[in-house]
């Protein structure tokens, strides 16, 4: 059940199951080709930052498997570094630039599954960052918090499962205004 809420567990490095081999690299490309839109440069923490952002803070991938493709990206001719003022900038080469636009809709699909208004790309794509968020802030409660704020959060959790439950007993679905 940990790894459902995105809490981790045995295998999991705590970021979105979603995530495939390969998604980092059509991330990091498409962070780089929106920055070269905007005229921005960015250097790998930034592509790191961006695509957190962009995941609405689900899918924060480590530095261990940016940077090093990042690498990959430079040997393939597809991006350059500048170093400014001592911070390594990235950006696109030509040949990166062509890339990007001829897999424009291959980069576009790593962002589906965090787009919360797809509803088509699985059974909890709108819950579940929500849920692993709720569960970060009980976490700190519970290992941080006084104990009249742990009782106060007993309360909301309370108070938030009945709410949970009437919408269930409610019966209507809210996107057809049926009833289930």
């Amino acid at each position: 059940m940990a790894g459902l809420f995105g809490m981790g567990g045995r295998g999991d490095s705590g970021r979105s199951p979603r995530v495939r081999r390969g998604d980092v690299r059509s991330a990091i490309l498409d962070v780089l080709r929106t920055a070269a839109e905007s005229g921005e440069q960015l250097n790998g923490y930034q592509v790191i930052q961006q695509i957190g952002e962009r995941s609405g803070g689900a899918w924060k991938p480590s530095p261990g498997s940016v940077y090093p493709t990042i690498q990959l990206l430079h040997d393939e001719g597809l991006l350059e570094t500048d170093d400014e003022m001592g911070r390594k900038s990235l950006r696109l080469t030509s040949l990166g630039a062509t890339h990007v636009t001829e897999h424009a809709d291959e980069l576009a699909a790593v962002w589906r599954p965090f787009d919360r208004t797809d509803r088509a790309t699985g059974e909890y794509a709108d819950l579940k960052p929500e849920i692993g968020q709720v569960m970060g802030a009980v976490w700190q409660i519970v290992t941080q918090g006084s104990e009249s704020q742990r009782q106060a959060a007993v309360d909301v959790l309370v108070e938030t499962r009945r709410r949970l439950y009437g919408i269930l007993a409610d019966g209507d679905d809210p996107e057809t205004g049926d009833e289930s």
